[in-house]
């Protein structure tokens, strides 16, 4: 098994939700902000320390929910705070963004760390493509398209022209080039069939989050591994990732006891802006391409919110207990999905940075050893 350490960098001082998306940004503190940046980056360096083979960021924009506008900006200070553990950028938004310069900063973070970087490319969030004026209808397209591209740009040794629907480039030559050869492992989410076909497609590492049910998220990841043996890739365990927000205490009471609150300050204060974006988002476009697959995503987003936190961990929705109790949650993950590595999300909403440092910590001395082999 290995295990990545991922951040969402949250605002944890709101006292009330946002009541409109984008979120008013009149409460922000430059200095607690900058205090928030310096403990956010110091507990991700801290994760070498503690046994995670990756440490993971990603991209959000224009709430509290992520104070990560641009994830390559906290993967390249980690570039400078750590030796040996991987770079996972978890990811990119890819449609949103201008591809060759995600190439080219991905390129910059994979040399500047010694070959340490994992590139993830994301579709993202429904109704991030409003912060960012691009149509949520394109994603798909968008996204096929600019990763062919940051592919051919990793590795033509001379300049190029690109010509597609939505990108066009009279000439392309990056400096530099990524040190990986030929190029830094690829990670793709999906969180229905359609994406992990087109994971498979391209022979890369699945990630999923947000798991409402095992026996749903097992048929996914079973057609990106068809699609990709089709591919003449065949994944193994170590290719297919899972993000799970995890509490380790002492003691399963303790752990609810930290759990609850941080959850309620997740899903009642930092998913509360966009909430009501991100269904209109849905109702007015095909950002999942079909009616179907729109109701599929939430219905899994509804039924997680509604479950009791007892029940998210019977689910296998989340990781919480005592390092004995997270142990037997992480082998029935492995179990059921295959998975052979898990993204871990320790800063849980408001949950207090010592609270998740003791978490980590105790992953390293009793979780990690009794599941490393597996």
């Amino acid at each position: 098994m290995q295990f990545t350490y991922f951040h969402l960098m949250p605002w944890t001082d709101l006292t009330e939700a946002p009541t409109q998306w984008p979120a008013r940004n009149a409460e922000f503190n430059g200095e607690r902000g900058t205090e928030l940046y310096d403990t956010y980056i110091n507990s991700m360096a801290y994760a070498e320390e503690c046994g995670f083979d990756w440490v993971a960021a990603n991209e959000h924009h224009f709430s509290p929910y992520s104070m990560m506008a641009n994830c390559n900006l906290v993967g390249a200070a980690l570039t400078q705070r750590t030796k040996n553990i991987k770079l996972a950028m978890l990811g990119n938004l890819l449609p949103l963004l201008n591809p060759v310069r995600v190439a080219e900063e991905y390129a910059m973070l994979d040399v500047m760390s010694g070959g340490r970087l994992v590139a993830g490319f994301v579709r993202g969030i429904p109704h991030e493509y409003i912060a960012y004026n691009v149509a949520p209808s394109e994603s798909r397209q968008r996204m096929r398209e600019a990763l062919a591209l940051i592919q051919k740009a990793w590795t033509e040794p001379e300049p190029f022209g690109w010509e597609s629907e939505h990108y066009q480039y009279r000439s392309v030559s990056i400096w530099p080039k990524p040190r990986q050869k030929p190029h830094p492992r690829i990670l793709l989410s999906a969180s229905n069939i359609e994406s992990a076909e087109f994971v498979g497609e391209h022979r890369a590492m699945l990630g999923m989050a947000l798991i409402a049910d095992l026996d749903v998220a097992a048929q996914t990841i079973e057609a990106y591994r068809k699609v990709a043996r089709a591919h003449d890739f065949d994944p193994t365990p170590d290719d297919i990732i899972v993000m799970q927000q995890t509490v380790i205490a002492e003691t399963d009471a303790e752990a609810r006891a930290l759990m609850k609150p941080a959850l309620a300050y997740f899903h009642g204060i930092l998913m509360r802006p966009q909430a009501d974006a991100q269904r209109i988002v849905l109702q007015k476009t095909r950002f999942f391409g079909s009616d179907e697959q729109r109701d599929l995503f939430v219905g899994r987003l509804n039924k997680l919110k509604a479950r009791t936190l007892e029940e998210q961990i019977e689910a296998g929705s989340v990781l919480c207990g005592s390092p004995d109790s997270v142990v037997k949650q992480i082998k029935k993950l492995h179990q059921r999905l295959g998975a052979g590595h898990i993204v871990m999300n320790m800063k849980i909403g408001n949950l207090a940075d010592v609270a998740v440092k003791k978490s980590m910590e105790l992953f390293r001395d009793k979780v990690r050893p009794q599941v490393a082999g597996i």
